[in-house]
């Protein structure tokens, strides 16, 4: 069973330290400036067996239709990619996981890969999650306390699996 929930603990916020909001939304803010500067040559990352890959994802708006772009942490999973949808370990959930709840196609961009991956993303559930959690805890190896920075939030951090799909028929 996973240790991903709302009881956070005296201990833990001692253990789990995140950066003020201002500096996570600066960092995200530079990293999509320098991905789309250096025209998608810097930026990205294939994952290895200690370190997160980064990807560029692409979700359509839910309110306007806009194609919008955010470069998240993932790994793989065989032939799926996984990603947490936690908003720099703040409270509320990140927008490109909503936008992904009202339309889970989606198209990602890899390190390495000419064109964009078309997805269907969906949420990881029961043991699949607890199974892929343990996957993010091992890769987490930096001595950050993921089980830590999870409990700093209300509510369980969503699982979010990329099942490649073929081209739209048309």
């Amino acid at each position: 069973m996973t240790t991903d929930g709302p009881s956070a603990t005296n201990e833990d916020s001692a253990s789990a330290r995140i950066p003020p909001r201002w500096v996570i939304r600066s960092a995200w803010v530079i990293h999509r400036a320098l991905y789309r500067l250096s025209g998608r040559r810097v930026g990205l990352r294939p994952p290895e067996p200690h370190r997160y890959g980064m990807m560029a994802l692409q979700t359509t708006g839910r309110r306007t239709g806009e194609r919008r772009t955010a470069i998240v942490a993932y790994i793989e999973d065989g032939e799926h990619l996984v990603t947490m949808a936690m908003n720099g370990w703040g409270e509320p959930p990140p927008a490109w996981w909503l936008n992904l709840q009202a339309s889970p196609e989606a198209s990602v961009e890899l390190p390495g890969e000419r064109r964009p991956r078309l997805v269907t993303a969906r949420q990881a559930q029961g043991a699949e999650h607890d199974r892929l959690w343990e996957e993010f805890r091992q890769v987490e190896d930096d001595g950050t306390d993921l089980d830590a920075l999870a409990r700093l939030r209300s509510r369980p951090t969503p699982l979010v699996v990329f099942e490649h799909r073929e081209t739209d028929a048309g």
